[in-house]
This record gives C-alpha cells, structure tokens and sequence, in this order.
C-alpha cells in the first residue's frame, strides 16, 4: 500500500496549541507541544497500542470518561486537559498499583538511574503507599534465555516483551503464564527463550525485571558515557549507541534510525561486542619466524610487508566486508598506482561485467529500506534476510503484517518468510538465471519455458509474474551471491515492472560482507575504478577466484587480504589453500587468527574493531553512514588506513593521507557521484547518495533488452544413486565474533545436513543423527536435520563456519552416509520446522 498522505491538524492542549499529524497518537502529539504523558506499555515501534498500563490517562472535553493517549489518535479542534485533579488522582493511584508488588530494591536494579518506573514514581506518583502487606515473591533471577534473566518481581505487565515476540519476531515463544497476581512472563513451551532478536526485549522492558546476563551488575549509569556507532557485523549496518567504561564497551543498544534499521537490533550485534574485548585478539603486528607467527615492533612489520613491490605486478588483493570506504579506496590505489596490479576484488560473487555493475547502482533503481513497508509487492530471490541482514527480516514481516504487503519468496533453500508470503518458489540450487529468465518472459508475456530440471513449473512462473504486476510498486530484494548470469535478467524484471524511476520501487541488494556496496563503488573491483569507472586497460585485472587459480599457479606470488581469510569466506577451499601456501608473501589485516592466517599468513596487522574504527561505510540502499571512535586502540592497534597510506610510502607512493578525513575527501573527489559530499552531512543518520543532485553523475550505458533472453537450457545433472544435490547458505551465526563471544557460544554454528523428510526415509536417517558427507575425497562431518519444505533430492550445508564448512565442496553433488556407530533405524516418519 502506498505511505499514507500526512495530514496536519490543529489541537489544544493545556491551552496549548499543538499542530501534529492527524491520526497520531495523543502522546506523541503532546511531545510536540512541550506535555510530558507518562507511560509504560506504549511503544510506537510495536504497533498498534494496546492502552494496557492506563498510565497515560487523560482529560478530553466531550468525553465523560478519562481516555489512553496512548491508544487516542487526535483529531482536528480536540480539547485536552492532562494536568487535572480527575488526572492527577488516576495518576497516582496507577502509580501506588504499580508499586504494591514491586520491590524496592532500585540500589541494586541493573535498571537503576535509566528507569522509567523511578522517573514517573517520583514525577507522577503520590510519595507514599499505604500498602502495608507481603509483597508477591519469586525464584529469581531466573534465566528466561541464554542472554536474559528475568525478575519476576519487578515485572509490571506492561506486555512489551510479549509484544515483541509476537507481533515484531513472530516466533511466539513468550507469553503470559498464570493469572491475576500471580501472572509473570514466560515461555510457552518453557524452553529457554532462544531466537535472533531475544535482546530486543531487554532494553524494551521499562523496569529491571528484564536485564541482560552479560551487562548485569557491571555498571551504573552514572558510570558509564554512550557513544553512537554502526555495527558492521553483518550487511544491515544497524545504527548502535555503546556503553562505555574505562576504554571498554559493556553494551551496545540499538540507536533508533527509521530509514535504517526501525529501532532493533539482533543478537549478534547486540552481544558480539565481547569479541572486541577477547584475549584472543591481536593487539600487536606478527610476522612470521622460525614457521609461527610472533609479535615483532611496527618498524619491522612494515618493513617485512613492504617486501610486496619486489613482487610488483604479481600481487593480488581481496578486502573483507569490515573494511571501511577509506580503506578500501586506499587499498584499492596501492594496488593500482603503486604495486602495479589490478588483481583486486571485494566480491563473494563473482566477476560482474561493469557496465551490469553501472545499471544495478543506477540512482533510478534503488530502493530504500523503509520501501519494504509500503510497497505493493516484495519479491525475494536468491537470499535469506534473516541470515545475510536480519533486520530486514523483520521489516519485510512488518510490511506483511501492518501494510498488506504481497510478498513472493524465490529461493532453492526453505525460507523463515515462507509462511509471510503469498507465494514460494522453489528451485535447484545456483539456478537463478533459468528461473528469472523465465519470469522475465512470463512478464513479457512470452512462452514460459523453465530450463528442465530447475525446479519451478510454468504455473509457478506465471503466477509470479501475476503477482508482480498487480500492484505499481515493487521492491525486488536479491543477494550477491546470485549468479551473475541471473543479473541481465533482474535488470530486464525491473524495467518490464516500470520500477526505474518509480518512487517507493526498485532493488535492494544485500551484499555478502558488511560494507560490500562501499567498497565495489571505492573501487576494490578488477575491472572498474572508484564510482564504477572504466580501468585504463580493461581485462587487466583478475577477481578473487581467478586469483586463487593464478597463485596456485605461481602467476600471483603475493597476496594482501584486508580482513578476510578466504580460506573461511570464499568458496573453493582446498584452492585458495593451495593458493596461500604457494604465495611467498601473505600480509593481512586481522583481529583474530583464523586457520589460514595462523597457518599461511607472513605479516599481520592488528585490525580495529568496528567501535575503533574511524571513516565510512554504505549500506545496501546506498545511504553513507559513519563510524566514529567509541574507545580507544588497545595496546598498539593502529588505524587501517594509516597503515595503508604508511606502507605506501614506503614502497614508493605518496597518499597525502595524514586523518581518516583526508582520506575520505579523497574518495569523494574520486567518485563522481560522492561530488560535494562531507562528514558532515553524512552526519549521525546518514546520507543517500542516490538521492543527491550528483548521483546522475553515475552513468549508465547497459543496453535495454527489447526481447526477453531465452531460459537457460541446460542438460540434466547425472546423479548417482543415492546422491543430493549440494545447496549452500551462510547462517546467521557463522562468525569469528559470535565464536569470541562468551555470550553467544550456545549460537556457535555447527554443520547441519538440512534434506527433505523424503530423502532421510530413503537414507534412513533421523534428526540429530550424525553424518558423513562427501565429494570427490573430500569428507566433511555433519548433523541430519530433516526439515519440511526442502525440495526432495536437495540438502543444504552451512559455510563460513569455523569447521566442517561447505565451502570445501566444489561439485553440485554429494553423498550420504551414517557416521561410524550411527547404525540405528530411524522412525517411519519424521519431519522438521
């Protein structure tokens, strides 16, 4: 549905006059005439309200009764009287209901000193009780989750968290238990509240009764400063605000931003701060001697890593999504100017033609993130939101579920938006191009022929397409790691739909690393300059798989990885092993030793951490934001950037960088369309270039197709008996920080062998049972997970994960079999959510 039009109205309140926005709610208009309302169980990010403290009473003249503001929208000439006797008693007997079971033990409440419950005891309430009888008691602290402790006693049943489990997460776990006085938060199951957005609802409690286990009793509030931030853990870039003490952070909260993330934050970003603070960080630049890696001075480390220009034309590099623009813009002309070598790529999804690349980035198509909401249609293709950006997830959802979103879900794994969607198709994995080939046809109102053995029907196909069109604005959401022959056809969608140019429509790409988007348009691409420009000799660079072949080649004989390990992040992995070992030179920047930098790395840097950090990074829908300093190095961390422009000197090129800034100035001046922009209007809250005067600078020469491009046709995948086709995906989890994290380590991803409730009867295997799967010699060990909606004949195994990843499997098939001891028979029948 489209944003509703935003009428302003006039109204009065204590006399005031109060212009706000008709249809909003009384306690938000009264914010804009200086009233204060007190409540507790409003919040505007949960919906609609539902009045359940009764704090928030007011007087409104023509109605007998007192009314909830919170639940009252305001209209046109309304009279309203919030500081009354009628007011003031409600007021204060609210406030003495509250009070006659909660404990008073505010010197030892984790919430004490940021409490709602004090602030409105002592501004709204009568001073004194009259309560003089046994307060309710419980067990307590009882832990509702791995990450929360609740107290039952505090709890005011404001239904906030019950709330946000329902309508916001949607995976329905907590609930009210019992009844009256007794009546307390619980799970509905009771099994531990676990899921990727529990943390939410710790900082939405307005009382101490739920706290969390790994900021409890480590600060007060008069201890501690705040320090906004961006958390770079994953490609939703969530604005985040840290509690920070002695040069520590001890929480992240999340930093409202509307357009960006609505107010939440999932449970990686929220508590993989632990990882900053790890004994197991690097703190100090190594270089290797003697076969191990050992801590040497800056002068030395440099001096090793400056070694790279004897290998002058011969180097190759890859940049993790942590990198900010500023480093990879540097990274990218060290490369360029001073080593000799276009052998660069940021990319998890292989080499895109640039002039593809242009047209994607064009300003007319991309969507925005609050787009989700409001569109007439969603499709999703070729990724999982709640394992690449979470917070999309949830926004999707809030589109369905408040704004009649029709959202079509197109992937080959099952997706947790499946049961939101209006339709699901289903195909092979790494067929994206067959199926949106098809559907660009159907649009065109062409023959619908999937490739056979894709997967979709035509029925399936055409009813897409249907679904599309019905309504004006689309917002199609896709993932990197779709094949970049699928692309051509995603651009062709999007003009059939009419969605360049449209308001509200267009593409939203979710990136595979953090700051993916930045660091293509930085320039850390082989076959285009910063702001997608044409290299001077084009085809003269490799991406990241074809340097992994020409290092194992002895082509490539160093290799710079700016905080990436790509024998972790990037497909083939017995390769790019292969790759580091033949490379004389590996220099890396990194916080932590992951297996191929401890075995293969030469030099490594101290990385910082994304609360250290200083420069820039883009989100998907091309909005720049900001990283700033919220503590303090540790120990001899430097900065990336100056390490870059350091080195550089040093091998013969001048950067003229001497601050972040510099750099960043630089970039702007690279990009055409940065042009004009500052720190300064990028600011707190960010800054959408695609919607700047100088995004036209961005050109565009890809070629509309007047013809849809036939499907793709291809022989059919010759399967052994008894063998599954092989899909892969990168779960939510799968993280160094999540591993560093003490908090998070009941997440930690293990390998799961996700097959059909077909396939485990055919393979006679059960949920939980372990595996062994293998390809071509290679054997990863795995857990069966029987899952419904997998399409039978297909499995799903996890990479990015510290062992056993699928990133070792190269072919699109695998076998199965019982690990040794795994002998017993399963059930007739199983299945799984």
């Amino acid at each position: 549905m489209p944003r509703p039009q935003q009428n302003i109205i006039q109204l009065t309140i204590n006399g005031l006059e109060v212009r706000a926005v008709e249809g909003s709610m009384l306690v938000d208009a009264a914010r804009l005439g200086d009233v204060e309302i007190p409540y507790f169980c409003y919040q505007p990010k949960l919906g609609k309200p539902v009045g359940a403290c009764r704090m928030c009473l007011v007087e409104i003249e023509g109605i007998p009764k007192l009314q909830t503001s919170c639940s009252t929208p305001v209209k046109d000439g309304m009279v309203v009287h919030t500081e009354t006797d009628r007011v003031r008693h409600a007021q204060h007997a609210m406030v003495e209901f509250l009070l006659v079971n909660h404990p008073l033990d505010c010197p030892v409440c984790d919430k004490g000193g940021e409490c709602p419950l004090q602030d409105i005891s002592f501004g709204w309430g009568l001073g004194r009780s009259r309560f003089i009888e046994p307060k309710r008691h419980f067990v307590k602290p009882l832990e509702l989750s791995p990450l929360v402790a609740i107290d039952r006693e505090r709890c005011i049943l404001c239904y906030r968290c019950v709330r946000f489990s329902q309508e916001i997460s949607e995976d329905y776990q907590l609930v009210f238990a019992q009844r009256g006085a007794d009546t307390f938060v619980a799970t509905s199951d009771g099994h531990p509240y676990v899921a990727p957005f529990s943390g939410n609802i710790v900082e939405l409690c307005p009382v101490g009764a739920l706290t969390s286990l790994p900021y409890r009793f480590r600060a007060r509030p008069w201890d501690v400063e705040g320090a906004g931030g961006i958390c770079t853990l994953c490609p939703a870039q969530c604005n985040v605000d840290f509690t920070v003490r002695d040069e520590r952070v001890l929480r992240v909260l999340a930093r409202d931003n509307h357009e960006v993330d609505d107010g939440w934050l999932c449970d990686k970003g929220r508590f993989g701060y632990q990882a900053i603070h790890a004994d197991e960080r690097i703190t100090r630049p190594l270089v290797r001697d003697g076969g191990s890696l050992r801590e040497v001075s800056w002068e030395r480390a440099l001096q090793t890593a400056a070694s790279l220009a004897s290998h002058s034309g011969r180097v190759g590099a890859l940049a993790g999504g942590k990198a900010t623009n500023e480093e990879g813009f540097l990274l990218q002309r060290l490369m360029r100017s001073a080593l000799r070598s276009a052998d660069m790529d940021s990319r998890a999804g292989g080499l895109v033609e640039v002039g593809i690349a242009r047209a994607l980035a064009a300003p007319e198509l991309q969507a925005a993130v609050s787009d989700l909401e409001f569109a007439h249609a969603v499709l999703v293709v070729g990724c999982e939101p709640l394992d690449d950006a979470p917070i999309l997830d949830l926004r999707i959802r809030k589109g369905v579920r408040r704004h009649g979103v029709k959202l079509a879900v197109a992937t080959a794994r099952p997706s947790a938006l499946d049961r939101n969607a209006a339709l699901t198709v289903r195909y092979v994995p790494g067929e994206e191009a067959a199926v949106l080939a098809a559907l660009d046809a159907a649009l065109a109102d062409a023959e619908v022929r999937p490739a056979p053995g894709t997967g979709p029907t035509d029925q399936s196909i055409v009813a897409l397409a249907d679904l599309l069109r019905s309504g004006e604005d689309v917002v199609i959401v896709w993932g990197e790691r779709v094949d970049a022959a699928a692309l051509p056809h995603l651009l062709s969608i999007a003009r059939r739909l009419g969605l360049p140019g449209r308001p509200g429509a267009g593409l939203l790409e979710i990136p595979a690393g953090a700051n993916g988007r930045g660091l293509r348009e930085a320039g850390m691409l082989p076959n285009a300059r910063p702001g997608y420009l044409s290299p001077p000799q084009p085809g003269a660079g490799r991406a990241a798989a074809d340097i992994a072949r020409a290092a194992a080649g002895g082509e490539v004989t160093a290799l710079y990885l700016f905080e990436i390990d790509p024998m972790r992040e990037l497909p083939d992995r017995q390769l790019w092993s292969e790759a580091l070992h033949r490379s004389s030179l590996v220099v890396a920047h990194a916080s932590v030793l992951t297996e191929g930098l401890r075995e293969h790395a030469n030099v490594v840097f101290p990385a910082e951490s994304y609360a250290e950090k200083e420069g820039t990074v883009v989100h998907p829908d091309g909005r720049l934001q900001r990283l700033r300093s919220a503590i303090a190095h540790p120990d001899q961390v430097r900065a990336g950037w100056w390490v870059l422009a350091e080195l550089g000197r040093r091998i013969g090129l001048d950067t003229g960088v001497l601050t972040s800034g510099m750099a960043f100035a630089q970039l702007v001046d690279s990009v055409p369309f940065y042009r004009g922009l500052t720190l300064g209007q990028i600011g707190g809250r960010g800054a959408r270039w695609p919607e700047r005067e100088a995004a036209q600078e961005l050109a565009v020469d890809g070629p509309e197709p007047a013809t849809p491009a036939p499907a793709v046709e291809r022989a059919g995948l010759e399967m052994a008996d008894g063998a599954l086709r092989l899909g892969k995906y990168r779960p939510i989890w799968a993280s160094p920080e999540v591993e560093l994290s003490p908090a998070l380590h009941y997440t930690i991803a293990r390998q799961l062998l996700e097959l059909s409730p077909e396939d485990a009867r055919r393979l006679e295997l059960a949920s939980g049972q372990g595996v062994v799967v293998s390809q071509d010699g290679t054997r990863l060990n795995a857990t069966a997970h029987i899952r419904t909606g997998v399409p039978a004949g297909t499995a799903f195994l996890a990479e990015g994960i510290a062992e056993d990843s699928a990133n070792a499997l190269t072919d699109a098939t695998i076998a199965v079999t019982k690990a040794h001891g795994e002998n017993r028979r399963p059930a007739a029948s199983g299945s799984g959510a």
